[in-house]
């Protein structure tokens, strides 16, 4: 349930809430075993009292249905089966159901009353943890997870304020089985109160909150350990439905830069709870509880509570997954999860060593299928051998794909095509280049060809021209005198006339 249930230690409850008797005379003041002394809070689903189970002299938390619901009978059957389902779950990380009945058409479910405050209520005090109290939360909200996961229940609400912290030190994990009711429910979910929490939900959840596993729960689980220790949330919006779109891209800023403190494997395993892709996450609580144990920075005991006594978180790890955790420095990366981020720190040697059968072209033009480590197909690639034609299968009776379509070798392949591009360019310039230069180089013989002629003909020219300048200056001095004697005796004939 979204709303915040647990009652805070020392609180003065207000007049309305001092006890149901309170209300009036007809107020329900006993449900059958149970004594209720006061109301603790009111949600979608109904109220929630303390009482006392007069049977067991014990203290618990009695959760009642509305009214309305109360009406609808298909509610009322998930919520008992549900509840009865809850009843099952026996784990000291995990809020306990006592009893599920009806009394008088009152419907309830009695569970265990947890003294003390929700992570939620602390997160509002403290702003954010430290790395050893949020990761010792983590680890053991991820053990109560696993045991119900394990018998196929999965929460679909975690997130701070289903998490309670008790007085002393203790985790619970509170509203398994109940969150599932509110989100089976249609017109909870239109109402807005039916599914999870918008703030912790994985995207897979939003589309359809009926087909979630496991993994959506690994993911609420991750955006909370964020919160816990940045004080922040990994995804914003001013409305649920920018929240889920901004959630669609799977980009958030890393706790890590908003608190630099956290160690780097630490970032690495938030990122890979919180993949967008459900593939690409830890496919189940104990992967998310071993690779937490490795860090080796959990508190023994939450320093910020007042007579916190140790807990043991990490108990129901099984003693050889502890000493994994505990020897494996990289043991997140044996998961196998294809998060990009935490590919990127996994064992090159690892890598290296998986065999592929790759078809492609060898120097003589002919199809060969040759058996390759992932080291050698990268080689091979980097070295031109291999071009983004091979195909490869990664066992014998597979399916051969283009290497690109594997991520061991998509970088490698795109960065040979970038080359080849980049080749590819260089050559046409390089071309256009030498092009350009034969074009100068006959421009220039041509201008030379044209400058030698024109220098002959211009020599030649001189010389008719010369030679026409002297035939004229020989004429003039040979037949110069008898030309004047002849045009002087003409004019003097003109003249007697």
């Amino acid at each position: 349930m979204s709303e915040r249930e647990n009652p805070k230690p020392g609180s003065k409850p207000s007049s309305s809430d001092k006890s149901p008797a309170a209300k009036g005379k007809k107020a329900v003041t006993k449900i059958g075993d149970f004594e209720l002394k006061k109301r603790l809070g009111k949600g979608g689903m109904g109220e929630v009292f303390l009482a006392k189970q007069t049977s067991l002299d014990r203290l618990v938390a009695v959760k009642t249905l509305s009214k309305d619901l109360a009406k609808r009978d298909n509610f009322v059957a998930r919520f008992l089966r549900e509840a009865r389902s809850m009843a099952k779950l026996d784990h000291h990380n995990v809020v306990k159901v006592y009893a599920v009945d009806s009394f008088k058409g009152l419907h309830f479910a009695a569970i265990e009353y947890v003294d003390g405050k929700s992570v939620q209520d602390w997160l509002d005090q403290l702003g954010q943890f430290s790395i050893g109290d949020a990761v010792h939360i983590a680890i053991a909200s991820a053990e109560g997870m696993k045991h119900a996961h394990d018998l196929n229940m999965v929460h679909r609400d975690i997130k701070p304020d289903n998490i309670l912290l008790t007085s002393k030190g203790g985790v619970k994990v509170a509203d398994f089985g109940l969150a599932k009711v509110m989100d089976e429910d249609v017109s909870m979910t239109q109402s807005g109160t039916g599914l999870g929490t918008p703030l912790y939900m994985a995207p897979e959840q939003a589309r359809s909150a009926k087909t979630v596993d496991q993994r959506s729960d690994i993911y609420a689980l991750g955006a909370t350990l964020y919160h816990m220790l940045t004080g922040k949330l990994p995804f914003g919006g001013g409305s649920a439905l920018e929240l889920i779109i901004a959630k669609e891209t799977g980009k958030y800023e890393t706790a890590r830069k908003l608190r630099p403190e956290i160690p780097e494997r630490l970032d690495l395993i938030i990122d890979k709870m919180m993949a967008k892709d459900p593939k690409h996450r830890y496919g189940d609580c104990a992967e998310v509880i071993r690779d937490l144990l490795s860090l080796d920075v959990t508190s023994d005991a939450l320093t910020f509570l007042d007579g916190a006594v140790p807990t043991g978180v990490g108990r129901s790890v099984s003693p050889s997954m502890a000493s994994v955790a505990s020897t494996s420095p990289m043991s997140l990366a044996s998961t196998g999860g294809l998060n990009s981020r935490v590919d990127a720190k996994l064992s090159e040697s690892k890598k290296a060593s998986r065999t592929w059968y790759v078809q492609f072209e060898d120097v003589k033009n002919k199809t060969v299928v040759e058996k390759l480590s992932t080291g050698r197909v990268l080689k091979m690639i980097k070295a031109g051998l291999l071009t983004a034609k091979a195909r490869a299968k990664a066992s014998a009776d597979g399916a051969y794909l283009p290497l690109v379509q594997y991520p061991e070798f998509k970088d490698a392949i795109e960065e040979s095509l970038s080359r080849q591009t980049n080749q590819a360019k260089k050559s046409d310039l390089k071309s256009l280049y030498q092009e350009v230069e034969r074009d100068q180089k006959r421009h220039n013989r041509w201008r030379w060809i044209t400058g030698k002629f024109r220098g002959a003909v211009g020599a030649v020219s001189l010389i008719i021209y010369l030679a026409l300048i002297g035939v004229v200056i020989w004429l003039a001095v040979t037949f110069g005198g008898q030309l004047f004697s002849y045009l002087g005796q003409k004019v003097m004939e003109m003249l007697n006339k």
